[in-house]
């Protein structure tokens, strides 16, 4: 099995820079520092017994059709969502191109809490009413245990985010984990033996609903993932200068 993992983007619901600021992360030339909101693609090669080849997206940020257009991406076979906030659901209007150029509707995973948040927020993709320039199509399909997308196995794990449950995925040795404050046990059990980890780090000051860089750090030595990406990086964060030592394999994603 092979996997493909592109960052589309690895900014806080703000993104960097931000608007209206002139701290020097938001003037900075440096690329590292121009994070669009967060979003990740998954290529499947598909070399592995009952694979399709095709690609699934977690969330679908505002800058979606930037990232899109960004990386050439060409196909949508499914979303996985980590949760209903707007910086991770707001662009899921782009993905109805890729309903005039599949044929079809693309299925969209997650908690049941999630996708009637979606529901609600795209209503008129479900209703009556005039098409106008098209609507997208959506297949909602909630999820609470492991699943099949594309041939593999995805794992959902619930992680908090503040006051609210947020879903993780884990597929073969991959794993994301965004919007997180803090990891259950039972969901830190399924996070090792990890070749990559995107995990969520905000700022270096505390946040009572993210990890600081330097509690992501703790959370990243502790699963021992190979390669450790730092993602949800606010304008605090200098990619040239990081604050807090980075240990070998953990990084600031990009």
């Amino acid at each position: 099995m092979t996997l493909r993992v592109t960052l589309l983007g690895t900014g806080t619901s703000t993104g960097v820079p931000r608007i209206a600021c002139d701290c020097p992360v938001c003037t900075s030339d440096d690329p590292r520092n121009r994070r669009l909101r967060a979003g990740v693609r998954i290529d499947v090669v598909g070399d592995g017994a009952g694979e399709t080849p095709g690609t699934l997206l977690v969330d679908a940020s505002p800058d979606l059709r930037a990232q899109a257009l960004a990386c050439d991406l060409r196909r949508v076979d499914g979303v996985l969502f980590t949760h209903a906030h707007a910086d991770h659901v707001h662009g899921l209007d782009d993905l109805r191109v890729f309903n005039f150029l599949q044929g079809g509707a693309i299925p969209l995973y997650g908690s049941a809490a999630t996708l009637a948040a979606v529901r609600r927020a795209f209503a008129y993709a479900w209703e009556e009413g005039q098409e106008g320039g098209g609507k997208p199509r959506f297949d909602l399909v909630p999820v609470d245990r492991p699943f099949r997308a594309l041939g593999r196995e995805v794992e959902p794990l619930p992680v908090r985010h503040g006051g609210l449950e947020v879903t993780a995925y884990r597929i073969g040795g991959f794993a994301l984990v965004t919007d997180v404050s803090a990891i259950p046990e039972a969901t830190m059990a399924r996070l090792g033996e990890l070749e990559v980890l995107v995990l969520g780090a905000l700022r270096y000051r505390p946040h009572p609903t993210h990890f600081s860089v330097g509690e992501a750090v703790e959370v990243a030595r502790r699963l021992g993932a190979r390669r450790t990406l730092l993602t949800h990086l606010a304008h605090d964060v200098d990619a040239a200068a990081p604050a807090v030592e980075l240990p070998v394999g953990v990084e600031l994603g990009w």
